[in-house]
């Protein structure tokens, strides 16, 4: 990264930066969200033509201390850490290494006879037939990812590989334990090794409770008119993996509108909509869901949209970009359950007005 886009994704920078839009004009949005769903923080960051134009925390990261949000507060982020692992793919993909049309029985040995048909792509785009989550997982426990696949190794296929499209976690354990596979280290460490640690991103970081991480948000519940504090799981999932920071995630925007980490043709593939066997379209592409701006709204907008939320017990983010408006924004919250959605939608009208159509969120995951 050159030393101007440093400068861009400074914090320094977000102090003194010029902006279309009134700070607290977002600002006001905010805060009246958090109130009116009972949410203790939000951090969001808003990219608009390669600038921080926005990034701020408010309300409490910590109810029990005290602790204001902040841009660098650290939030269990779910699936939108699904990119983060398809990256992971993309990267040995671009290496050489892999074919995004391997079997993957190729990686991963004595995978049952159901499974011979499935290629990284049917898992990377939710089409592989495999369950939502295997009969293995267990989210207060430790595990290798392999234990947990093999736990689904008796079920049958929900159809046949490519045919629909549903969505599975227990795909991305997959894709995780043939990165592991494939370079011989856990798949943590090779992200780290080659997204993280060269983008800057130094909050961002495989889940954990025993370590301690600075800035970390506390999780929490809203349940019969009071907070609660949520269930803390040990278990780390390749779908739901990481940690970090709107901040973070800000800097992980930059090399996306660049070929610093993935190559333009990579990312194209990445943000390709899936081809089903029957030849039609399904509006998810490699850890991306691509529906257009308003999905959900009786006229269709015409206006790409390329973004993914991610939901964890005490926690619920959102990525959502707007390619052809240089715009994107990114909103991490703890508390389970908040319609994040709704919120980036109302930040991205803030920015740009003209996207002020009817249109219902999506469903969050």
């Amino acid at each position: 990264m050159n030393r101007k886009r440093q400068v861009v994704l400074s914090v320094a920078f977000i102090l003194v930066a010029a902006v279309a839009v009134r700070a607290d004009d977002i600002d006001d949005v905010v805060n009246r969200w958090i109130q009116q769903q009972h949410v203790p923080a939000a951090s969001i960051a808003v990219i608009k033509d390669g600038f921080l134009i926005k990034a701020q925390g408010y309300g409490l990261a910590n109810i029990e201390h005290g602790i204001p949000a902040r841009p660098d507060t650290v939030y269990k982020i779910g699936s939108v850490s699904k990119q983060f692992i398809a990256t992971g793919i993309m990267l040995l993909v671009q290496d050489g290494r892999i074919s995004v049309d391997d079997k993957i029985s190729k990686y991963i040995a004595a995978t049952p006879s159901t499974w011979q048909a499935i290629t990284l792509r049917h898992l990377l785009t939710h089409t592989s037939g495999l369950v939502r989550e295997a009969p293995g997982f267990d989210p207060r426990k430790l595990q290798p990812d392999i234990d947990v696949i093999k736990s689904a190794y008796s079920l049958p296929l929900l159809f046949k590989p490519g045919e629909k499209w549903e969505y599975s976690n227990l795909g991305y354990f997959v894709l995780g334990e043939v990165i592991r596979k494939v370079t011989e280290k856990p798949w943590g460490d090779f992200l780290a090794e080659r997204v993280f640690v060269p983008l800057g991103m130094t909050a961002t970081r495989v889940t954990t409770l025993a370590d301690i991480v600075p800035n970390r948000a506390g999780g929490y519940a809203w349940n019969a008119d009071k907070y609660q504090n949520v269930e803390e799981w040990w278990a780390v999932r390749p779908s739901g993996a990481f940690l970090s920071t709107a901040l973070d995630l800000a800097k992980w925007e930059d090399a996306l509108l660049t070929d610093r980490i993935l190559k333009t043709s990579t990312k194209t593939e990445m943000w390709t909509r899936v081809t089903l066997n029957d030849g039609r379209k399904y509006p998810y592409g490699f850890g991306w869901d691509l529906n257009d701006w308003g999905s959900d709204s009786p006229t269709p907008s015409g206006i790409p949209m390329i973004q993914h939320g991610g939901s964890m017990n005490g926690f619920r983010a959102g990525y959502a970009r707007f390619p052809s408006y240089g715009l994107t924004v990114i909103v991490l919250t703890n508390r389970t359950g908040t319609p994040v959605e709704g919120l980036a939608a109302n930040i991205a009208i803030r920015v740009l007005p003209q996207l002020k159509i009817a249109s219902t969120p999506t469903v969050p995951r």
